[in-house]
């Protein structure tokens, strides 16, 4: 199928025929999607409507390789995670398709990147590789046709020497940063920002102790003087994003959509408003595996908007976004 087709969708019925399509040829060229879909008895033959899809198991991306694609592999994407867990790989053949995917992806909820001034504050993906988090802010800051654009590690006495010179000349920012590196600047200094969207990726890794997100968006929204704390979800083993604009709801690009499980019958796909396993269609995701049951639990609200409320508890804490509401 065309991939472009994918960044086309506009309708829910578009994207119910683009995700039938492409469950159809992941269960005929995905080795072990297909082996999984096998030992549940599900064909593509049978399936038409997405919520009888089979949902891969987001930890078949510690121990197996997800491929949908013989071409060769560009990049491989690594999970963090504590000192001897095994990672999530996520092996992309075509970097191309997560380009467009979290450029039109942000364009979509925020407007044109080149319009930003980008500064990231991701710390603890910087000390790392395979980060795809990198990666997108690393592409978003090139394509910014700001120069003061770039990536803060511990300098943060620059960064605020930046932020308040860009915000008083009414230039557009996004700050984007991993939450305990956030925190630190905001116990070292306080602002009061007009123009800069504060982004937070969640997790605190360790570094600190673990806030429930209304807490965490409270500080930030002081220390920083903004009404709000926008959040980014994304993951290790998807190639598109949700993204928050605050208040704790996160909202999906026309490629991508949320379920959720019940949590005792993981084949049983919920109504809108119930607290389930997150499952994630998504669709840039054509070339590894689309249909994921993520460890993380939330609820899909009725404007199709959803949360998330936690993870579950026999999960490894790592990644993206696994603070508790």
């Amino acid at each position: 199928m065309k991939v472009e087709n994918i960044f086309k969708i506009k309708t829910q019925t578009e994207f119910k025929e683009r995700a039938l399509e492409v469950f159809k040829f992941q269960f005929e060229n995905n080795r072990v999607y297909r082996s999984f879909c096998d030992l549940l008895y599900v064909h593509p033959s049978e399936i038409n409507r997405i919520e009888a899809i089979p949902f891969l198991p987001i930890q078949f991306f510690k121990t197996k390789s997800i491929l949908s694609s013989t071409d060769d592999i560009e990049m491989t994407f690594t999970s963090s995670g504590t000192t001897g867990s095994v990672t999530s790989k996520h092996h992309v053949t075509n970097l191309d398709i997560y380009t467009a995917s979290f450029t039109k992806g942000f364009e979509y909820f925020y407007g044109n990147i080149d319009d930003y001034v980008i500064l990231g504050l991701l710390p603890s993906y910087l000390e790392r590789t395979g980060s795809s988090l990198i990666y997108m802010v690393d592409a978003m800051i090139k394509t910014s046709k700001h120069p003061e654009s770039g990536f803060y590690l511990n300098n943060i006495s620059e960064l605020r020497d930046t932020l308040e010179q860009l915000d008083a000349q009414g230039k557009k920012i996004l700050l984007i940063g991993v939450s305990f590196a956030l925190l630190d600047v905001v116990e070292h200094y306080q602002f009061q920002l007009k123009n800069t969207i504060i982004m937070e990726t969640g997790g605190m890794k360790g570094r600190r102790k673990e806030l429930i997100r209304h807490e965490l968006h409270d500080i930030l929204k002081t220390g920083f003087g903004v009404s709000c704390i926008h959040s980014e979800y994304g993951m290790t083993e998807l190639l598109s994003q949700g993204y928050s604009k605050g208040y704790g709801a996160f909202n999906c690009p026309p490629w991508m959509k949320i379920l959720t499980r019940d949590t005792e019958d993981a084949l049983h796909i919920q109504t809108t408003g119930k607290t389930g396993g997150i499952n994630i269609i998504d669709l840039a995701n054509i070339n590894s595996c689309s249909f994921i049951a993520t460890q993380d639990l939330g609820k899909v609200n009725p404007d199709n908007s959803f949360e998330v409320i936690g993870r579950f508890d026999n999960s490894d804490i790592r990644g993206c976004n696994l603070m508790m509401l």
